[in-house]
């Protein structure tokens, strides 16, 4: 059986403390990028639901302008046809 002398148990100790270390260090960068990329997932999971969102939104500004247009044509179909109405029942009733 061999005993160790201090200075090789302070050498041993100082090599186990230095591989603790970058393996702490290497730990603490996965974990930073394991977190940035998880940043980006969520981001990009925002961005599609904001595009969807926008999406919608589009299409219902769509419509109400096509709406609108309606609403205008069916006013002045209206409107005509009661002016014609008018004349009719004006001239008829004479």
């Amino acid at each position: 059986m061999r005993f160790w002398s201090d200075l090789e148990v302070e050498l041993m100790i100082d090599e186990i403390s230095e591989a603790a270390i970058e393996a702490i260090e290497q730990a603490a960068g996965e974990a930073a990028r394991a977190m940035a990329l998880s940043m980006l997932e969520r981001e990009a999971a925002m961005m599609r639901e904001l595009q969807c969102w926008q999406f919608e939104a589009e299409s219902y500004q769509i419509k109400i302008k096509q709406t609108q247009r309606n609403g205008w044509r069916n006013m002045l179909i209206a409107g005509l046809s009661c002016l014609a109405a008018g004349f009719v029942l004006g001239f008829t009733t004479k």
